[in-house]
């Protein structure tokens, strides 16, 4: 029997979809909502419902309390499930939620409130005698304040923004002398992220483990865990590969660290599920301190379900429509492990800047034990305007090593073409020994940051995109309109002149497109197409299973979570060959300016911050590699794509007027 008639998603993407397979397997009617940006993506498509919000821009959308509840209204909806991000956490929605008669499917908002402010969290869990981690943590305190305060604190110490959550406005800060700025530029993040700059220090500890409890809680007093998730692998203080259970904790320390996240749900009423965040040493595991809560369902929640068996979507439904927990403690059993990796729209050869487009063609993984939770499919505009998550990819084993190796076998099967994705990343990562003997912290991908580098492009690629180009125009209106060489006598040789990642190369094939030979040693190729894209290739003998789309422009090739995009080079003028001096500062990546740091004419140096670019929660800042004087050509709160010419730096004598 359903708990509601009608449940509205106040989300997007994967998290809104996953929600909506629980809805459909429990006859629930789903009502998507959307903005413009999204009028076509697949949660829309899969609810039974679709209500448009508003224009692109989270804040006139999905952040649109007014407009969410209209939905909710027009619809019929009975319930509101926030999923995360966005309202998941705004106490003010929860309440605007209840004013309007509308359950919404998470804790009270007086939860919300409380854990939302880690000051006013952290307080109230150390009057229930969970353990925190030393440092300041007061309301208010200005710039100045915390400079004075950090000595008692002691360094290395984190900067944290007293509201949200993500790693966002996060600052590790070494030394004395780098403080100044990094308050300034957690204060500029918080604001932004959260709509409040409210910080405070803590004492970063050598070598930390990210360990979090998952806790369900209903309104009858019943407060379970469901053991805890690993969360170590983080890049800039964002998870990257969570697992469940943790490889550090023996079963003592996974008793008391579970009674302890109980007890910090029991500080607030705690009701529906909720995650306890805890911070521990790799040197002391059985000491953890209390960091945080996460008053929603968290991203990596189905490493949880992997090994309980448990549906947590389905479980808060159920406490929200008021029933009690039909589970105790002792009935809570972990069964095998679980890894979860984050596919992102982001570029690891670049700096993990963010990208998005259109994809133009998408794999996903199968086989026993994997699970795919994703919104992406073929010809998905990946917007720039929201977070840049683009999949989850679960792989369960019996134990922790055979899980790891379903999850890599799983990445290596996955395909995303259009734009660049972190797939080749997440596929390394989970192969550093470190990662493989369970004896990660918070720091290891910093330090492995070489290892972890994209691999250089190898000879097979171009050859690969030769062959599949050679192969997909054979033309087919007569030999006179044919453009493969084709000619009375010997076939011509075909010459393609190809780049990836700025390096080209030229590969010549002879024979005919049905029966090419690779010049290079007269190697004979074969070319076989099947199903989704996939190619089997064979030159001279070497076979190499791809995925491949071709288009005017190139291919997109991707072979074991590597993805490449190979171009047909075209000729280039001069003044478009890349330089490390240009006097321009271009923008990295699409997004918005949200902070200028020189004024017009100023005088800069190589190397200096001229502008800040923020996308998809994410600060870039763009330096100036020439010296000179400053002209800007963007300001605070441009929309700004990537290449755009944000100032140009000319020589001291030259008047800035000139260089516009």
């Amino acid at each position: 029997m359903a708990v509601f008639d009608t449940v509205l998603i106040a989300n997007r993407g994967e998290i809104a979809c996953r929600v909506i397979r629980t809805l459909r397997r429990l006859g629930i009617r789903s009502v998507a909502v959307y903005s413009d940006a999204d009028a076509d993506a697949r949660h829309v498509h899969l609810a039974d419902v679709a209500v448009r919000l508003g224009p692109a821009p989270a804040a006139q959308s999905y952040l649109d309390t007014d407009a969410v509840l209209r939905a909710a209204r027009a619809t019929g909806a009975e319930a509101i499930h926030p999923g995360y991000g966005f309202l998941a956490e705004n106490a003010g929605f929860a309440r605007a939620c209840e004013d309007a008669g509308i359950v919404f499917i998470g804790p009270t908002a007086d939860a919300i409130a409380v854990m939302g402010d880690k000051i006013t969290a952290k307080h109230a869990v150390e009057r229930r005698a969970v353990p925190t981690v030393p440092g300041v943590a007061r309301a208010g305190m200005r710039d100045d304040e915390l400079i004075a305060a950090a000595d008692g604190v002691g360094y290395p110490l984190l900067i944290k923004p007293s509201a949200g959550g993500g790693g966002k406005g996060m600052h590790v800060v070494e030394r004395a002398a780098d403080l100044g700025a990094a308050v300034a530029a957690a204060r500029r993040e918080a604001a932004a992220s959260f709509g409040d700059d409210t910080l405070f220090l803590e004492r970063y500890l050598p070598r930390p483990r990210h360990i979090e409890v998952q806790v369900l809680a209903d309104a009858h007093g019943s407060v379970v865990h469901l053991g805890e998730r690993e969360c170590s692998l983080q890049r800039r203080h964002q998870k990257v590969i969570e697992e469940a259970p943790s490889p550090l904790l023996d079963e003592a320390t996974r008793a008391r660290i579970g009674e302890a996240a109980c007890e910090t749900a029991r500080s607030v009423g705690y009701r529906g599920a909720g995650t306890v965040e805890f911070i521990v040493s790799a040197d002391a595991p059985d000491a953890f301190f209390f960091m945080e809560m996460n008053t929603r369902l968290q991203v990596e929640h189905p490493v949880t379900e992997q090994i309980t068996g448990l549906d947590l979507v389905e479980q808060q439904l159920r406490i929200a429509a008021g029933e009690p927990l039909g589970l105790t403690q002792d009935a809570v059993t972990l069964t095998g492990h679980a890894f979860e990796a984050r596919v992102y729209a982001e570029d690891p050869a670049s700096g993990f800047l963010p990208t998005g487009g259109r994809v133009t063609r998408v794999r996903h993984p199968g086989g026993e034990g994997v699970r795919v939770d994703t919104a992406i499919e073929d010809g998905l505009d990946v917007s720039v305007d929201y977070d840049p998550m683009l999949a989850k990819i679960i792989a369960w084993g019996p134990d922790r090593d055979s899980a790891r190796k379903r999850l890599v076998a799983a990445l290596g099967d996955t395909a995303v073409f259009g734009f660049p994705t972190n797939v080749e990343f997440l596929r390394t990562l989970l192969e550093v020994p470190d990662v493989v003997a369970g004896t990660m912290d918070t720091g290891l991908i910093a330090r492995e940051a070489a290892a972890l580098a994209p691999a250089a492009v190898d000879e097979r690629t171009f050859l690969e995109a030769a062959l599949l180009l050679d192969g997909a125009h054979p033309g087919a209106r007569g030999p006179w309109q044919r453009g493969d060489g084709w000619r009375l006598g010997p076939a011509a040789p075909r010459r393609f002149r190809l780049r990836v990642a700025g390096e080209e190369r030229v590969v010549e094939l002879g024979g005919s497109p049905r029966h090419p030979v690779v010049r290079d040693g007269q190697r004979p190729a074969r070319v076989r197409g099947g199903a989704d894209g996939r190619a089997s290739i064979d030159i001279g003998g070497d076979v190499r299973s791809v995925v491949a789309d071709v288009d005017a422009d190139g291919v997109w090739l991707a072979h074991e979570g590597t993805t490449r995009r190979v171009e047909i080079a075209r000729a280039r003028h001069a003044a478009d060959v890349a330089v490390d001096a240009d006097p321009r500062v271009l923008s990295p990546m699409p997004g918005s300016v949200v902070l200028v740091s020189v004024a017009d004419g100023d005088r800069v140096a190589i190397g200096d911050a001229v502008m800040v670019v923020e996308a998809m929660k994410m600060e870039h800042v763009v330096r100036s590699t020439v010296a000179g004087r400053v002209a800007l050509h963007a300001r605070v709160g441009d929309v700004v794509s990537r290449g755009q010419t944000l100032a140009v730096v000319g020589a001291d004598g030259d008047d800035p007027s000139n260089l516009r």
